[in-house]
């Protein structure tokens, strides 16, 4: 896609221009002046944008479909932006992950803070899955592909393109293989070799967020008798194993991410220890409080309670709920982790549900550590609400 001065020009209404000035990367639809070359740019079609004095912010795409009607590719209004244009992005994300530390295995691409609004990449060594959420991004996947095929050896490229933020762009959820063949794919964390189905599995087939707070609950795990729930295909209660613990229970209410959960266990040895539970988790933790069991650590890692702005209320009291039942089961002196993925449940919030939570249940807590998603996860300045995991670990008394 060359960059020229054909390419539309949007421009901001009056007194609209604001927060692009100060940095943002957003255009939002109100803030548009229709013109004819609005209504002839094409879903995802890339524009220039100028506020109403004149001022260039540079190279965006447009949806009409979508409240976010333009988002930042570029400062240069002219930039040419095609696979020797990825391939830079790709580069820039792919060296600071090696900077960071992290191995072949990584959130490659974290949507703006990348510089790639819109786009989600998590790398498997020679695998990568795509979330492309917008149409801007759709449009640009053949210059994607290009960028990530000079950038990285990869045997297989699959497309995650199943989220519900894509209706929101007027975009079909897929999920399909881009390049190469459906081939098994792994990750190995902590020293635990976890078998992943990036086809059919969650989101991207794993949750590289909470890498950071899984190192943390190995380092307590040595002995311990713990509870992983909400436990997709293991992560926390098999990293706990390897470091040492007793005996673990996995619940989770997916049949097939308790089947991966429990391949992960008997190939890497710890099949005596794992236990996998399949059922509704607040049904489960019930069942576990009336027989009176206790935990030295519980593990509580649900999907998004508040997914949408007005199911906050709603989601809020859930999470209340989940530290109330969640820390029942834990053995005094032993911890809960507790964490939220809501976009629309604050940090403020939620620590105060949690609170609730202890208090309705009659324990004592403290909280030991605070959290967000690991480094691969960068947060763009001008967006803080991306910022989107919360977590908390509590000892109990």
């Amino acid at each position: 896609m060359s960059g020229d001065a054909a390419r539309p020009l949007l421009r901001l209404k009056p007194r609209a221009d604001r927060r692009l000035k100060s940095g943002h990367p957003w255009a939002f639809s109100n803030e548009i002046a229709p013109s004819p070359a609005l209504s002839a740019v094409p879903a995802g079609g890339l524009v220039r944008l100028e506020a109403d004095d004149g001022t260039r912010f540079g190279t965006f795409y447009f949806n009409p479909h979508s409240l976010i009607a333009a988002r930042l590719l570029d400062r240069d209004p002219d930039a040419v932006i095609d696979g020797a244009w990825f391939a830079a992005r790709l580069g820039a994300a792919r060296a600071l992950r090696a900077r960071l530390g992290l191995g072949p295995a990584h959130r490659l691409i974290h949507a703006e803070a990348d510089g790639l609004p819109g786009l989600v990449i998590d790398r498997f060594d020679d695998v990568a899955v795509v979330q492309a959420n917008t149409a801007g991004m759709e449009r640009l996947l053949p210059e994607l592909l290009a960028g990530l095929a000079a950038t990285l050896p990869l045997r297989a490229v699959v497309a995650r393109n199943d989220s519900p933020v894509r209706t929101l762009e007027a975009l079909p959820r897929e999920t399909r293989l881009l390049i190469g063949e459906d081939m098994p794919a792994s990750v190995t964390e902590g020293g635990v070799r976890f078998p992943l189905d990036l086809l059919g599995g969650q989101k991207t087939g794993w949750y590289f967020d909470q890498r950071p707070h899984r190192d943390m609950i190995a380092r307590l795990a040595p002995g311990a008798r713990v509870l992983d729930l909400f436990c997709h295909t293991g992560g926390f209660g098999l990293r706990a194993a390897h470091a040492g613990a007793a005996e673990v229970l996995l619940i989770d209410q997916s049949a097939p991410a308790l089947a991966l959960a429990a391949q992960a266990a008997a190939e890497n040895g710890f099949s005596p220890r794992i236990t996998t539970r399949q059922g509704e988790v607040f049904a489960a933790l019930a069942a576990l409080g009336e027989a009176g069991q206790r935990y030295d650590i519980v593990i509580a890692d649900p999907p998004a309670f508040a997914p949408t702005r007005k199911d906050q209320a709603a989601g809020l009291r859930a999470y209340a709920r989940l530290a109330r039942l969640a820390c029942g089961l834990v053995a005094p002196g032993g911890f809960l982790f507790i964490a939220s993925c809501s976009h629309h449940a604050p940090a403020a919030e939620f620590t105060s549900a949690v609170a609730n939570g202890l208090h309705r249940a009659r324990r004592e807590g403290r909280i030991l550590a605070s959290g967000g998603a690991g480094p691969d996860h960068p947060v763009h300045p001008a967006l803080p609400e991306s910022a989107y995991l919360k977590t908390a670990l509590l000892q109990i008394s």
